[in-house]
């Protein structure tokens, strides 16, 4: 009997350009894996890249994608090349600290067949982890493992053949809630989402509100999300919840002001395809405990 070969791991990594140094490090961390020598694409986002190690995939795009499209071209790339069965999506100012990383994907995918994503932990320069950081709903440690219902974008890794299944990342978002539509779509089809503590990328510790976008979009492709992929009864509660919570923090005037344009924005303009997932999907998730009203 023949050994299984081993899964090939693709890293696509998105930059502006304007981190090199931290671009540098964190490509000699991928490298550093243990296992297969993984195939490293490098997406840069409108602007030219920096001069990057030997062997690393320069994709230079004559304009800014967004994260969804930016992460398309690169999972594109490696789909035509066939260098990839996982798809590993790492922020460009991250580390992995530990060399046996990839190791532990190979062998969570090979293990569990219907394993799609993996969400990774992600740490700062102290090793503490932010509670935004931890895909589930009251759970203050973030040492515990398990299944999820969504999944961290700026480090996390995804079977090739969900993508083919489920489609690409929606383009039309730019950012934010884009992991949220690509992990409903993958319960939706079946697949296992889980959160491993010991998959880790080390990140400099950063609020969300620093993306100059991060307000209106969120409030926009909240709306999205749910025209896109809710049944019709829940829209209205999912979004309600949502408006509700935003409005209790502490966000500043001109953060809600854009939250709202982004939020009315939503609701005139379409985002099509509208795909819902299935009452059993919101029962899953519901078990998983988070249902999507939430």
């Amino acid at each position: 009997m023949t050994d299984t070969p081993a899964l090939k791991i693709g890293a696509v990594v998105l930059t502006m350009g304007d981190r090199p140094r931290e671009l540098n490090a964190l490509i000699v961390s991928v490298t550093a894996q243990e296992g297969e020598r993984p195939t490293i694409v490098v997406i840069g986002q409108g602007t030219p890249l920096p001069p990057l190690p030997p062997g690393v995939v320069p994709l230079e795009l004559p304009d800014n994608l967004g994260i969804p499209g930016g992460r398309n071209a690169g999972v594109q790339w490696l789909h035509a090349h066939d260098r990839a069965d996982i798809v590993v999506v790492l922020d460009d100012d991250g580390l992995l600290p530990r060399t046996d990383t990839f190791q532990i994907l190979r062998e969570a995918f090979t293990a569990h067949p219907r394993l799609g994503i993996i969400s990774f932990r992600i740490i700062d320069e102290t090793g503490h982890t932010q509670r935004r950081h931890i895909p589930r709903l009251g759970a203050a440690d973030p040492l515990r493992s398990g299944p999820v219902t969504t999944y961290l974008g700026g480090a996390h890794a995804i079977r090739t053949t969900v993508i083919d299944e489920v489609g690409p990342f929606p383009t039309a978002f730019f950012y934010a809630h884009e992991e949220t539509d690509f992990a409903w779509r993958a319960l939706d089809a079946g697949w296992d989402i889980h959160y491993r503590a010991d998959a880790i990328l080390r990140h400099p510790r950063t609020p969300a509100t620093r993306h100059a976008v991060f307000y209106r979009n969120t409030g926009r492709n909240r709306v999205w999300l749910a025209r896109r992929r809710l049944p019709a009864l829940l829209i209205p509660v999912y979004l309600t919840t949502w408006a509700v919570y935003t409005l209790t923090q502490r966000h500043p005037l001109w953060g809600l002001r854009a939250w709202w344009a982004g939020f009315v924005e939503g609701i005139r303009v379409p985002c099509p395809p509208r795909h819902p997932i299935r009452w059993r999907t919101v029962w899953r998730m519901t078990r998983l405990g988070r249902p999507p009203i939430i």
